[in-house]
Protein backbone atom coordinates (compact mmCIF):
# COMPACT_ATOMS: atom_id res chain seq x y z
CA UNK A 1 0.00 0.00 0.00
CA UNK A 2 1.17 3.58 -0.79
CA UNK A 3 1.53 5.51 1.96
CA UNK A 4 -0.20 8.64 2.29
CA UNK A 5 1.27 11.58 1.98
CA UNK A 6 1.14 14.16 4.63
CA UNK A 7 -0.98 16.99 4.20
CA UNK A 8 1.02 20.61 3.99
CA UNK A 9 0.84 22.57 6.86
CA UNK A 10 0.04 26.32 7.41
CA UNK A 11 -0.19 28.38 10.33
CA UNK A 12 -2.04 31.22 10.83
CA UNK A 13 -2.15 34.22 12.87
CA UNK A 14 -5.81 36.77 12.64
CA UNK A 15 -5.50 40.16 13.58
CA UNK A 16 -7.94 42.96 13.79
CA UNK A 17 -11.85 43.32 13.78
CA UNK A 18 -14.55 40.99 13.36
CA UNK A 19 -14.41 41.83 9.92
CA UNK A 20 -10.59 40.69 9.32
CA UNK A 21 -11.72 37.62 11.84
CA UNK A 22 -14.32 36.73 9.17
CA UNK A 23 -11.14 37.40 6.51
CA UNK A 24 -9.20 34.70 8.26
CA UNK A 25 -11.89 32.49 8.58
CA UNK A 26 -12.87 32.05 4.69
CA UNK A 27 -9.28 31.77 3.84
CA UNK A 28 -8.65 28.78 6.53
CA UNK A 29 -12.05 27.56 5.20
CA UNK A 30 -10.30 27.47 1.56
CA UNK A 31 -7.18 26.28 3.32
CA UNK A 32 -8.74 22.93 4.53
CA UNK A 33 -11.17 23.01 1.21
CA UNK A 34 -8.27 22.56 -0.29
CA UNK A 35 -6.48 19.93 1.70
CA UNK A 36 -3.90 21.48 4.16
CA UNK A 37 -3.58 21.30 7.70
CA UNK A 38 -3.89 23.72 9.86
CA UNK A 39 -0.59 24.44 12.37
CA UNK A 40 -0.79 25.98 16.04
CA UNK A 41 2.73 26.25 15.65
CA UNK A 42 5.25 28.50 14.02
CA UNK A 43 7.63 25.68 14.26
CA UNK A 44 5.19 22.82 13.13
CA UNK A 45 3.87 24.84 9.90
CA UNK A 46 5.04 24.74 6.36
CA UNK A 47 4.26 28.47 5.89
CA UNK A 48 2.12 31.19 7.73
CA UNK A 49 -0.01 33.56 6.78
CA UNK A 50 -0.71 36.53 9.09
CA UNK A 51 -3.56 38.65 8.62
CA UNK A 52 -3.17 42.16 9.34
CA UNK A 53 -4.90 45.10 10.60
CA UNK A 54 -3.63 48.72 9.61
CA UNK A 55 -6.21 51.07 10.95
CA UNK A 56 -4.43 53.26 13.28
CA UNK A 57 -0.70 53.35 14.55
CA UNK A 58 -0.39 50.77 17.19
CA UNK A 59 -2.48 48.23 14.86
CA UNK A 60 0.18 48.65 12.10
CA UNK A 61 2.81 48.29 15.03
CA UNK A 62 1.31 44.81 16.37
CA UNK A 63 1.08 43.93 13.06
CA UNK A 64 4.43 44.36 11.71
CA UNK A 65 5.71 42.81 15.10
CA UNK A 66 3.54 39.97 14.31
CA UNK A 67 5.13 39.15 10.57
CA UNK A 68 8.72 39.86 12.72
CA UNK A 69 7.92 36.90 14.99
CA UNK A 70 6.42 34.48 12.36
CA UNK A 71 9.51 35.20 10.29
CA UNK A 72 11.84 34.81 12.63
CA UNK A 73 10.11 31.32 14.03
CA UNK A 74 9.22 30.01 10.27
CA UNK A 75 11.07 31.97 7.69
CA UNK A 76 8.22 31.82 5.53
CA UNK A 77 5.35 34.17 5.80
CA UNK A 78 2.06 35.36 3.85
CA UNK A 79 1.06 38.75 4.84
CA UNK A 80 -3.09 39.83 3.92
CA UNK A 81 -5.39 42.15 4.96
CA UNK A 82 -5.09 45.99 5.54
CA UNK A 83 -2.01 46.65 6.62
CA UNK A 84 -1.21 45.06 2.98
CA UNK A 85 -3.12 48.23 1.53
CA UNK A 86 -0.79 50.37 2.79
CA UNK A 87 1.81 50.66 -0.04
CA UNK A 88 5.16 49.49 0.83
CA UNK A 89 4.77 49.44 4.58
CA UNK A 90 5.11 45.56 4.93
CA UNK A 91 7.99 44.96 2.62
CA UNK A 92 9.91 48.02 3.44
CA UNK A 93 10.14 46.54 7.62
CA UNK A 94 10.11 42.95 6.37
CA UNK A 95 11.72 42.45 2.60
CA UNK A 96 11.86 38.73 3.20
CA UNK A 97 7.89 37.73 3.09
CA UNK A 98 6.33 35.71 0.09
CA UNK A 99 3.93 37.69 -0.76
CA UNK A 100 1.37 40.78 0.60
CA UNK A 101 -2.42 40.87 -0.05
CA UNK A 102 -4.50 43.59 1.09
CA UNK A 103 -8.09 42.66 2.55
CA UNK A 104 -10.42 40.56 1.65
CA UNK A 105 -8.29 38.92 -0.73
CA UNK A 106 -9.11 35.09 -0.54
CA UNK A 107 -7.47 34.06 -3.89
CA UNK A 108 -5.01 36.16 -3.82
CA UNK A 109 -3.71 34.41 -1.01
CA UNK A 110 -4.59 31.41 -1.92
CA UNK A 111 -2.79 32.06 -5.18
CA UNK A 112 0.21 33.06 -3.16
CA UNK A 113 0.06 29.68 -0.73
CA UNK A 114 0.01 27.63 -3.55
CA UNK A 115 3.31 28.73 -5.18
CA UNK A 116 4.81 28.66 -1.88
CA UNK A 117 3.39 25.45 -1.19
CA UNK A 118 1.64 23.40 -3.73
CA UNK A 119 -1.39 21.43 -2.39
CA UNK A 120 -1.65 17.57 -1.78
CA UNK A 121 -5.42 17.30 -1.86
CA UNK A 122 -7.27 13.77 -0.72
CA UNK A 123 -10.61 13.50 -2.71
CA UNK A 124 -11.99 10.63 -1.07
CA UNK A 125 -11.51 12.97 2.48
CA UNK A 126 -13.97 15.46 3.88
CA UNK A 127 -11.72 18.20 4.76
CA UNK A 128 -14.63 21.16 5.43
CA UNK A 129 -17.78 21.21 7.73
CA UNK A 130 -20.76 23.15 6.11
CA UNK A 131 -20.87 26.16 8.59
CA UNK A 132 -16.67 26.89 7.34
CA UNK A 133 -13.61 26.59 9.69
CA UNK A 134 -14.36 29.36 12.52
CA UNK A 135 -12.49 31.37 14.79
CA UNK A 136 -15.38 32.12 17.32
CA UNK A 137 -16.62 29.06 19.74
CA UNK A 138 -19.15 27.19 18.55
CA UNK A 139 -21.56 28.85 20.00
CA UNK A 140 -21.54 32.41 18.30
CA UNK A 141 -20.41 33.43 14.84
CA UNK A 142 -19.74 36.95 12.99
CA UNK A 143 -22.07 36.83 9.91
CA UNK A 144 -19.98 39.42 7.35
CA UNK A 145 -23.08 40.88 4.65
CA UNK A 146 -21.17 43.83 2.90
CA UNK A 147 -17.53 44.81 2.46
CA UNK A 148 -16.30 48.23 2.00
CA UNK A 149 -17.88 51.91 2.87
CA UNK A 150 -18.96 54.79 1.05
CA UNK A 151 -18.59 57.23 3.58
CA UNK A 152 -15.38 59.17 3.70
CA UNK A 153 -14.94 59.68 7.27
CA UNK A 154 -12.41 62.30 7.70
CA UNK A 155 -10.11 60.43 10.89
CA UNK A 156 -10.62 56.88 8.55
CA UNK A 157 -8.85 55.18 5.75
CA UNK A 158 -11.06 52.09 5.42
CA UNK A 159 -12.30 52.70 1.99
CA UNK A 160 -8.81 53.50 0.97
CA UNK A 161 -8.03 49.80 1.97
CA UNK A 162 -11.60 48.10 1.81
CA UNK A 163 -13.09 49.98 -1.66
CA UNK A 164 -16.56 51.31 -1.74
CA UNK A 165 -19.86 49.02 -0.29
CA UNK A 166 -20.34 45.76 -1.92
CA UNK A 167 -23.73 44.21 -0.38
CA UNK A 168 -23.21 40.07 -0.35
CA UNK A 169 -25.96 38.69 -1.97
CA UNK A 170 -29.42 38.84 0.89
CA UNK A 171 -29.80 34.67 -0.33
CA UNK A 172 -26.12 34.13 0.15
CA UNK A 173 -26.54 35.96 3.76
CA UNK A 174 -29.15 34.00 5.22
CA UNK A 175 -28.17 30.45 3.94
CA UNK A 176 -25.08 31.02 5.46
CA UNK A 177 -26.99 32.09 8.55
CA UNK A 178 -28.78 28.95 8.23
CA UNK A 179 -25.63 26.80 7.76
CA UNK A 180 -24.41 28.30 11.21
CA UNK A 181 -27.35 27.68 13.29
CA UNK A 182 -27.80 24.08 12.15
CA UNK A 183 -24.10 23.64 13.07
CA UNK A 184 -24.85 24.57 17.13
CA UNK A 185 -24.41 28.39 16.51
CA UNK A 186 -26.87 30.66 19.36
CA UNK A 187 -25.93 34.07 18.08
CA UNK A 188 -25.13 35.70 14.87
CA UNK A 189 -23.40 38.97 15.07
CA UNK A 190 -24.12 40.65 12.13
CA UNK A 191 -21.14 42.59 10.83
CA UNK A 192 -20.35 45.03 7.98
CA UNK A 193 -18.35 48.81 7.81
CA UNK A 194 -22.11 50.26 7.59
CA UNK A 195 -24.81 47.58 8.60
CA UNK A 196 -27.82 50.34 7.81
CA UNK A 197 -26.03 50.98 4.20
CA UNK A 198 -26.54 47.18 3.17
CA UNK A 199 -28.08 47.03 -0.45
CA UNK A 200 -27.51 50.63 -1.37
CA UNK A 201 -24.90 49.62 -3.91
CA UNK A 202 -27.33 47.45 -5.55
CA UNK A 203 -30.54 49.77 -5.30
CA UNK A 204 -31.65 47.23 -2.68
CA UNK A 205 -32.33 44.79 -5.45
CA UNK A 206 -34.51 41.86 -4.96
CA UNK A 207 -32.64 38.71 -4.18
CA UNK A 208 -33.99 35.47 -3.39
CA UNK A 209 -34.02 33.06 -0.26
CA UNK A 210 -36.27 29.36 -0.44
CA UNK A 211 -37.45 30.88 -3.49
CA UNK A 212 -39.21 33.78 -2.03
CA UNK A 213 -38.20 37.24 -2.70
CA UNK A 214 -36.33 39.45 -0.49
CA UNK A 215 -35.26 42.87 -0.95
CA UNK A 216 -31.35 43.48 -0.02
CA UNK A 217 -32.05 45.65 2.74
CA UNK A 218 -31.37 46.03 6.71
CA UNK A 219 -35.02 45.28 8.06
CA UNK A 220 -35.54 43.07 5.54
CA UNK A 221 -32.67 40.77 6.39
CA UNK A 222 -32.92 41.00 10.12
CA UNK A 223 -36.46 39.76 9.60
CA UNK A 224 -34.95 36.90 7.66
CA UNK A 225 -32.24 36.44 10.25
CA UNK A 226 -34.55 36.39 13.22
CA UNK A 227 -36.61 33.49 11.69
CA UNK A 228 -33.99 31.66 12.15
CA UNK A 229 -34.35 30.46 15.90
CA UNK A 230 -31.05 31.94 17.10
CA UNK A 231 -30.32 35.73 18.84
CA UNK A 232 -29.38 38.31 15.87
CA UNK A 233 -27.40 41.45 17.43
CA UNK A 234 -26.54 44.01 15.25
CA UNK A 235 -23.30 45.96 14.92
CA UNK A 236 -21.77 49.22 12.89
CA UNK A 237 -25.62 50.79 12.49
CA UNK A 238 -25.24 54.20 11.48
CA UNK A 239 -28.31 56.59 12.95
CA UNK A 240 -30.20 56.90 9.31
CA UNK A 241 -33.62 57.12 9.18
CA UNK A 242 -33.80 53.17 8.48
CA UNK A 243 -32.02 52.38 11.69
CA UNK A 244 -36.09 52.94 13.03
CA UNK A 245 -37.80 49.73 11.24
CA UNK A 246 -35.96 47.75 12.93
CA UNK A 247 -36.83 48.55 16.41
CA UNK A 248 -40.32 47.15 16.51
CA UNK A 249 -38.84 43.81 15.24
CA UNK A 250 -36.78 43.91 18.44
CA UNK A 251 -39.70 44.70 20.74
CA UNK A 252 -41.08 41.71 19.01
CA UNK A 253 -38.43 39.74 20.11
CA UNK A 254 -37.21 39.02 16.49
CA UNK A 255 -33.69 40.66 16.49
CA UNK A 256 -32.17 41.31 19.70
CA UNK A 257 -32.73 44.51 21.14
CA UNK A 258 -29.22 46.24 20.69
CA UNK A 259 -27.66 48.70 18.53
CA UNK A 260 -23.82 49.42 18.18
CA UNK A 261 -23.97 52.95 16.64
CA UNK A 262 -20.93 55.41 16.51
CA UNK A 263 -21.80 58.32 16.95
CA UNK A 264 -18.48 59.86 17.53
CA UNK A 265 -19.46 63.30 18.98
CA UNK A 266 -22.39 65.28 19.75
CA UNK A 267 -21.28 68.70 18.68
CA UNK A 268 -22.53 69.47 14.98
CA UNK A 269 -18.80 71.68 14.15
CA UNK A 270 -17.26 68.83 14.82
CA UNK A 271 -19.04 66.09 13.42
CA UNK A 272 -19.14 68.11 10.24
CA UNK A 273 -15.42 68.32 10.28
CA UNK A 274 -15.75 64.45 10.76
CA UNK A 275 -17.88 64.39 7.83
CA UNK A 276 -20.70 62.70 10.04
CA UNK A 277 -24.40 63.14 10.83
CA UNK A 278 -25.06 65.79 12.65
CA UNK A 279 -28.17 66.57 13.58
CA UNK A 280 -27.60 65.94 17.32
CA UNK A 281 -31.10 67.01 19.06
CA UNK A 282 -32.79 64.71 16.57
CA UNK A 283 -30.46 61.93 17.95
CA UNK A 284 -31.53 62.80 21.06
CA UNK A 285 -35.32 62.21 20.51
CA UNK A 286 -34.91 59.50 18.34
CA UNK A 287 -33.16 57.34 21.36
CA UNK A 288 -36.04 58.58 23.11
CA UNK A 289 -38.60 57.54 20.51
CA UNK A 290 -36.86 53.66 20.29
CA UNK A 291 -36.84 53.14 23.84
CA UNK A 292 -40.76 53.80 23.90
CA UNK A 293 -40.91 51.57 21.20
CA UNK A 294 -38.57 48.92 22.92
CA UNK A 295 -38.01 49.93 26.44
CA UNK A 296 -35.30 46.85 27.04
CA UNK A 297 -33.22 48.33 24.09
CA UNK A 298 -29.29 48.44 24.65
CA UNK A 299 -27.25 51.02 22.95
CA UNK A 300 -23.80 50.99 22.84
CA UNK A 301 -21.34 53.29 20.80
CA UNK A 302 -17.71 55.34 20.47
CA UNK A 303 -16.67 58.75 20.35
CA UNK A 304 -13.37 60.43 19.95
CA UNK A 305 -12.17 62.98 21.73
CA UNK A 306 -9.31 65.82 21.16
CA UNK A 307 -10.46 65.79 17.52
CA UNK A 308 -8.54 68.63 16.10
CA UNK A 309 -9.65 71.89 16.89
CA UNK A 310 -11.81 70.39 19.47
CA UNK A 311 -12.63 73.09 22.00
CA UNK A 312 -13.52 72.69 25.50
CA UNK A 313 -17.01 73.96 24.78
CA UNK A 314 -17.41 71.10 22.50
CA UNK A 315 -16.13 68.91 24.75
CA UNK A 316 -18.61 70.13 27.74
CA UNK A 317 -21.49 69.63 24.55
CA UNK A 318 -20.46 65.84 24.47
CA UNK A 319 -20.44 65.09 27.87
CA UNK A 320 -23.78 67.19 28.33
CA UNK A 321 -24.98 64.55 25.67
CA UNK A 322 -23.81 61.56 27.23
CA UNK A 323 -25.92 62.07 30.20
CA UNK A 324 -28.51 63.24 28.44
CA UNK A 325 -28.20 60.01 26.36
CA UNK A 326 -27.78 57.64 29.08
CA UNK A 327 -26.36 55.24 26.67
CA UNK A 328 -25.81 51.14 28.03
CA UNK A 329 -22.18 50.46 26.72
CA UNK A 330 -19.28 53.31 25.46
CA UNK A 331 -16.13 53.13 24.39
CA UNK A 332 -13.53 56.52 24.13
CA UNK A 333 -10.48 57.07 21.93
CA UNK A 334 -8.33 60.02 22.09
CA UNK A 335 -7.60 61.23 18.43
CA UNK A 336 -4.69 59.62 16.94
CA UNK A 337 -3.74 60.66 13.01
CA UNK A 338 -3.57 57.50 10.85
CA UNK A 339 -1.59 58.05 8.01
CA UNK A 340 -4.03 59.12 4.93
CA UNK A 341 -6.33 60.14 6.86
CA UNK A 342 -7.80 63.55 5.32
CA UNK A 343 -8.23 64.52 9.10
CA UNK A 344 -4.39 64.61 9.54
CA UNK A 345 -4.88 68.12 7.37
CA UNK A 346 -6.82 70.35 10.18
CA UNK A 347 -5.83 73.24 11.83
CA UNK A 348 -5.54 73.28 15.77
CA UNK A 349 -4.41 70.34 16.97
CA UNK A 350 -5.19 69.48 20.77
CA UNK A 351 -2.35 68.45 23.01
CA UNK A 352 -1.93 64.73 24.04
CA UNK A 353 -2.36 65.62 27.53
CA UNK A 354 -5.76 67.80 26.86
CA UNK A 355 -6.81 64.34 24.92
CA UNK A 356 -6.16 62.08 27.65
CA UNK A 357 -7.81 64.31 30.56
CA UNK A 358 -10.80 64.19 28.12
CA UNK A 359 -10.62 60.65 27.84
CA UNK A 360 -10.20 59.93 31.48
CA UNK A 361 -13.24 62.61 32.24
CA UNK A 362 -15.46 61.36 29.18
CA UNK A 363 -14.81 57.93 30.47
CA UNK A 364 -15.68 58.99 34.65
CA UNK A 365 -19.08 60.09 33.50
CA UNK A 366 -20.09 57.10 31.50
CA UNK A 367 -19.34 54.54 34.56
CA UNK A 368 -21.80 56.36 36.22
CA UNK A 369 -24.55 56.13 33.91
CA UNK A 370 -22.77 52.80 33.17
CA UNK A 371 -23.65 51.66 36.97
CA UNK A 372 -26.95 53.27 37.06
CA UNK A 373 -27.71 51.28 33.66
CA UNK A 374 -26.88 47.95 35.13
CA UNK A 375 -28.33 48.31 38.73
CA UNK A 376 -31.72 48.73 37.17
CA UNK A 377 -31.33 45.34 36.02
CA UNK A 378 -31.05 43.66 39.57
CA UNK A 379 -33.91 41.51 40.87
CA UNK A 380 -34.59 41.28 37.62
CA UNK A 381 -34.64 37.56 35.75
CA UNK A 382 -32.40 37.71 32.45
CA UNK A 383 -31.86 35.24 29.49
CA UNK A 384 -28.09 34.49 29.72
CA UNK A 385 -25.83 32.59 26.87
CA UNK A 386 -23.16 30.59 28.47
CA UNK A 387 -19.51 31.26 27.31
CA UNK A 388 -17.50 29.31 29.75
CA UNK A 389 -17.41 27.76 33.10
CA UNK A 390 -14.84 27.87 35.18
CA UNK A 391 -13.85 27.87 39.09
CA UNK A 392 -16.89 26.62 39.94
CA UNK A 393 -19.06 29.54 38.15
CA UNK A 394 -20.44 30.36 34.55
CA UNK A 395 -19.45 33.61 32.69
CA UNK A 396 -22.41 34.10 29.97
CA UNK A 397 -23.84 37.30 28.61
CA UNK A 398 -27.37 38.67 28.64
CA UNK A 399 -29.15 39.69 25.28
CA UNK A 400 -27.28 43.19 26.05
CA UNK A 401 -23.46 42.28 25.89
CA UNK A 402 -21.61 41.64 22.79
CA UNK A 403 -18.94 38.92 22.88
CA UNK A 404 -15.63 40.92 24.05
CA UNK A 405 -16.30 44.41 24.06
CA UNK A 406 -19.26 44.67 26.92
CA UNK A 407 -19.39 43.74 29.88
CA UNK A 408 -20.63 39.59 31.36
CA UNK A 409 -22.90 37.87 33.56
CA UNK A 410 -21.42 35.91 36.01
CA UNK A 411 -23.68 33.32 37.41
CA UNK A 412 -22.72 31.23 40.68
CA UNK A 413 -23.27 27.43 41.24
CA UNK A 414 -23.77 27.10 37.34
CA UNK A 415 -25.15 23.27 38.01
CA UNK A 416 -26.13 21.37 35.17
CA UNK A 417 -25.42 23.93 32.42
CA UNK A 418 -22.64 23.94 29.64
CA UNK A 419 -21.23 26.40 27.57
CA UNK A 420 -23.34 27.52 24.60
CA UNK A 421 -26.24 26.93 26.25
CA UNK A 422 -28.80 29.45 27.41
CA UNK A 423 -29.94 29.80 30.93
CA UNK A 424 -32.39 31.83 33.26
CA UNK A 425 -30.51 34.03 35.65
CA UNK A 426 -32.22 35.87 38.26
CA UNK A 427 -29.92 39.25 38.83
CA UNK A 428 -28.14 40.14 42.61
CA UNK A 429 -26.06 42.65 41.94
CA UNK A 430 -24.18 45.05 39.82
CA UNK A 431 -21.12 47.56 39.06
CA UNK A 432 -19.53 49.61 36.73
CA UNK A 433 -19.65 46.78 34.07
CA UNK A 434 -20.66 43.22 34.99
CA UNK A 435 -23.61 41.25 36.74
CA UNK A 436 -23.67 38.80 39.16
CA UNK A 437 -26.82 36.16 39.31
CA UNK A 438 -28.06 32.71 40.35
CA UNK A 439 -29.83 29.74 38.54
CA UNK A 440 -33.24 30.34 38.46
Amino acid sequence: MTKRKAAPRVGFVSLGCPKALVDSERILTQLRAEGYAISPSYQGADLVVVNTCGFIDDAVEESLDAIGEALAANGKVIVTGCLGAKGNVVRETHPSVLAVTGPHATDEVMEAVHAHLPPAHDPYESLIPPQGIKLTPKHFAYLKISEGCNHRCTFCIIPSMRGDLVSRPIGEVIQEAERLVTAGVRELLVISQDTSAYGVDIKYRTGFWNGKPLKTQMTALAEALGSLGAWVRLHYVYPYPNVDEVIPLMAQGKVLPYLDIPFQHANARILKLMKRPANVDNTLSRIAHWRKICPDLTLRSTFIVGFPGETQAEFDELIDFLKEAKLDRVGCFAYSPVEGAAANDLPDAVPETVKEERRAELMAVQATVSAQRLQAKVGRTLSVLIDEIRDGSAIGRSTADAPEIDGVVHVENPVGIKAGEFAQVRIERADTHDLWGQLV
